[in-house]
């Protein structure tokens, strides 16, 4: 087993060390999320943790990890008889993303539950991890049905394994810590609220600083044992600090003043639920045992809401995650103890001594508190977009080009799907077939049985029983009977926008309804986890302005910044288009796309650009990419063009009001529903 590096060794990351340190002295804070860019000591940080960690008692031979104290009468391994436990290191569990369902929760033998009614159980991840750690890196990325396994398990403190009646429960409770890069994508809502810290992390510009990073790096990698050594005193320190800790939290008072702190702070930031305020409690209370104090102050009560709440405090996808400190201050201020001597002026300093803001906590503050989102309106402040006539107004760079203007605000868009039935990941957009979903059919299993079709599995046996010799009432399964059943449900698709910027999309400012449309089916693709790709045409080129990516955050902030001027090259946005979506065919073979084509249907610029439009258009059909294009043209005398475009792409075409999921212009539109007509 190789050597981790030292949790002391870390340089820096004083937020994560403290996130991580402070779930090790209360388990029951709920785990900590930590979001950052790569190659900023997120994982070394995790696996070295599970050094410091005190030794677990254990329940000989059983694979469950039972308290020997107090085992868990359901244990699959159990009844347990009275005997010593022995003692072992906390164990580390990691998630790969691309885990099965049954490496995670465990597997069943079915064939031996029917044939012999014996419950054969191999043990999962969440058993392994059971009074540990699980650490899920790229938690982001992780697949839509292991989430809500995780979700389960870390509501119910249990993993239940469901096999056409056949059922085995074990106790899962673990510290979930997960790491993940932002511009990869989001969370779900559910998974993030069950992080019960969040940190940010990033890359120090201190060079002095990313000096010492190095050396340690190097040294370690050269002789990791020695590296090690040298650091064990302040490793075996700080491992009797978290275990006083421990011993600490039980006798710290949570009093009523910073309790009333806790639900002010907790309302006041609009938090959904209850569970913020449960988690700042506990935060609060470990932040006091790890100052070796028994009552909780203010100032902990400040620095558990910078490391509890900013994950809780996004209302959309769009929302960067962060706290207001001004606010929080004066929330702190206004919920605190009145004047009469019993006020905090004089507070006890933070964990490591830093009194107001200790070791950090949470994310950097924002510079204007909460952000604004990219889908506000543009107020009635901003100046509109200088006519295309005055190519020398103010505010507009020469060579007609205009500044970016905001989006108008988003909507609820129809469902937009790609025809036929997938097999690519798991999501909530086209029909796939998938691991979960209704029952279709049922097939022979090609390797391990995962979900049995137990009609098809009895039909396949009955007639053999005569020949088997059966005598009683079970029921003689030979393995060539069983039956896999196939499933039908729904998968995330490559949704690649493809952007009209010119001119004449600015002209009589449409352009800020169209950031407002294409904003909205972003919001869409976020809710059906969808990949997104964009793609921006104006003047004399077409250019990728951001390479598929599941980060739909990273899609919005490239279209709030967009210009628009110049003329239309549409020819060329489509061909770009298509070069994209032949690499992303070699990368992800089993993930659809979906061209969503956003355009007024004009095409100027260079011999025939009309001609050559249709025949880019006609490229994409014969590839058979399902597509859609948003008609933007305006005005009383419409040229029908995007209509026309549609057809070539053998898609068809929605105008901005028919986009709208509560227009009553029809039903929801299968993009290829204009092709078929055709």
């Amino acid at each position: 087993m190789s050597t981790p590096y030292p949790f002391t060794a870390i340089v820096g990351q004083d937020d994560l060390r403290l996130g991580l340190l402070l779930n090790a002295v209360s388990p029951a804070v709920g785990g900590v999320l930590v979001r950052g860019e790569k190659g900023t000591a997120k994982s070394t940080a995790v696996r070295a943790l599970a050094a410091l960690m005190p030794e677990v008692p254990v329940v000989p031979g059983c694979r469950f990890s039972c308290d020997p104290g107090s085992p868990d009468p359901a244990c699959p391994d159990g009844p347990h008889a009275e005997a010593a436990g022995v003692s072992r290191a906390a164990r580390t569990v990691e998630l790969p993303v691309g885990a099965s369902e049954d490496r995670l929760v465990g597997a069943l033998d079915i064939e031996r539950a029917l044939s012999e009614g014996v419950k054969a159980f191999e043990p999962g991840l969440l058993a392994d991890a059971h009074r540990g750690i699980l650490y899920v890196d790229e938690v982001n990325l992780l697949h839509d049905h292991l989430v809500d396994l995780l979700l389960d398990a870390a509501a119910m403190g249990a993993s239940y394994v469901e096999r056409e009646g056949v059922s085995v429960r074990h106790a899962a409770r673990f510290l979930l810590v997960g790491t993940m890069n932002p511009e990869e994508g989001e969370l779900r809502p559910q998974l993030l609220d069950r992080f019960g810290l969040t940190v940010e992390v990033s890359a120090s510009r201190d060079t002095d600083e990313r000096v010492e990073v190095v050396r340690r790096r190097l040294a370690y990698d050269d002789d990791p044992g020695g590296f090690a050594a040298r650091w064990a005193e302040e490793e075996g320190a700080l491992r009797e600090r978290i275990a006083a800790a421990r011993v600490l939290l039980p006798r710290v008072v949570l009093g009523d003043g910073v309790l009333r702190q806790i639900a002010a702070t907790c309302a006041a930031f609009e938090v959904d639920g209850m569970r913020a305020d449960i988690v700042m409690a506990r935060t609060a209370t470990a932040l006091a045992a790890w100052a070796g104090r028994e009552e909780v102050s203010a100032d902990d009560v400040r620095q558990a809401a910078l490391l509890a709440l900013p994950h809780r405090r996004r209302r959309n996808p769009f929302d960067a995650p962060g706290l207001d400190e001004d606010k929080l201050d004066q929330t702190l201020d206004e919920a605190g103890p009145r004047e009469d001597g019993s006020d905090d002026d004089d507070p006890d300093p933070g964990p490591d001594g830093g009194g107001d803001g200790g070791g950090g906590g949470g994310v950097p503050p924002q510079a204007d508190g909460d952000r604004t989102p990219p889908s506000a309106s543009q107020s009635d402040d901003t100046p509109s977009p200088a006519p295309e006539s005055a190519p020398d107004a103010p505010g507009r760079p020469a060579g007609g080009e205009q500044q970016p203007v905001a989006a108008a605000e988003p909507f609820r868009t129809k469902m937009l799907s790609v025809p036929g039935l997938g097999e690519g990941a798991a999501g909530r957009r086209s029909r796939a077939r998938t691991e979960h979903g209704r029952t279709t059919g049922a097939v022979r299993p090609q390797g391990a049985l995962t979900k049995l079709h137990l009609a098809a599995t009895v039909q396949a046996a009955a007639p053999h029983q005569r020949a088997r010799g059966r005598a009683g009432r079970g029921l003689v399964v030979r393995r060539d009977d069983l039956r896999q059943a196939t499933r039908e449900g729904r998968e995330g698709n490559l949704v690649l926008f493809v952007v009209d910027a010119s001119g004449s999309m600015a002209a009589r400012q449409r352009m800020s309804a169209v950031k407002g449309a294409v904003l909205s089916l972003l919001l869409d693709a976020y809710q059906r986890r969808d990949k997104v790709g964009l793609v921006t045409f104006r003047g004399k080129e077409a250019e990728v302005a951001l390479p598929p990516t599941s980060s739909v955050d990273a899609a919005a902030a490239r279209l709030e910044s967009l210009p628009t001027g110049g003329r239309t090259p549409l020819a060329a946005g489509l061909l770009k288009a298509h070069d994209v979506l032949r690499v992303e065919r070699l990368r992800d073979p089993s993930r659809r796309p979906l061209l969503v084509v956003v355009t007024d249907g004009r095409a100027t610029g260079g011999p025939e650009p009309v001609a050559l439009a249709a025949r880019a258009g006609r490229l994409h059909r014969s590839e058979g990419t399902a597509s859609v294009v948003v008609d933007c043209e305006s005005g009383y005398v419409r040229l029908g063009l995007a209509g026309e475009l549609a057809r070539e792409l053998g898609g068809t075409a929605v105008t901005l009001d028919e986009l709208r999921a509560e227009s009553i212009a029809g039903l929801v539109k299968d993009v290829t529903a204009a092709g078929r007509a055709a």
